[in-house]
């Protein structure tokens, strides 16, 4: 019997670059489709919330087609997530890059810009660098994965298996709790390494 292509949900933010992550998807053999219904969010198989851009440009695309509460709800029941850079940000309760504006409160840590004291770092940190998991992680695998970001999680959160990467500090390369994951590189766009993440990801 022929095996059916797993279908994913790519969650249209309208801050974010949806043709590398439906490319990414597409080249696994993977039916992919957008949305911002939060119907088809609450019940979707597997759901991607990407994000390049401002942290509140993309919360307001999120508020006003009413997807917060779908999206917190199936994060918090665990249903298989994938957020990609600005989109594991918009998991946590806010940023630094936008005071009093709230995210979705599933990470309970903020987002902080990169310290500029030391000299020879730019950002927003452009490039390879290597991400190394904690023991426990199960998606997310340790190598070389692509960075475009500006701001980052340092502390990582109670209940979720840590993935680390240093940068003018130690930071918060993903997150994982069973098949939620939120990674602050680009998966999409890494190669066979990211091809690697999003394979463990599709059969989680």
């Amino acid at each position: 019997m022929r095996e059916v292509a797993p279908t994913v949900t790519v969650v249209r933010t309208s801050t974010a670059n949806l043709a590398s992550v439906l490319t990414g998807f597409e080249r696994l053999g993977c039916r992919v489709r957008t949305t911002a219904d939060p119907h088809k969010v609450t019940r979707a198989g597997r759901l991607v919330l990407p994000g390049v851009g401002a942290f509140a440009a993309a919360r307001r695309a999120i508020d006003a087609h009413g997807l917060a509460d779908a999206l917190r709800d199936r994060l918090d029941r665990g249903h298989p997530t994938l957020g990609i850079c600005l989109g594991m940000q918009l998991m946590a309760s806010g940023s630094e890059e936008a005071p009093g504006v709230p995210g979705l409160g599933v990470l309970d840590c903020v987002a902080g810009n990169y310290e500029s004291g030391e000299e020879g770092w730019r950002v927003p940190q452009m490039g390879w660098n290597l991400v190394a998991p904690d023991e426990g992680c199960e998606i997310v695998p340790r190598g070389y994965a692509y960075f475009a970001n500006s701001y980052r999680l340092t502390t990582a959160p109670d209940g979720w298996h840590p993935v680390w990467c240093e940068y003018a500090g130690r930071f918060l390369a993903a997150v994982e709790r069973g098949p939620v994951v939120g990674c602050q590189f680009h998966p999409e766009l890494s190669g066979d390494y990211g091809r690697a993440l999003l394979t463990r990801w599709l059969e989680a």
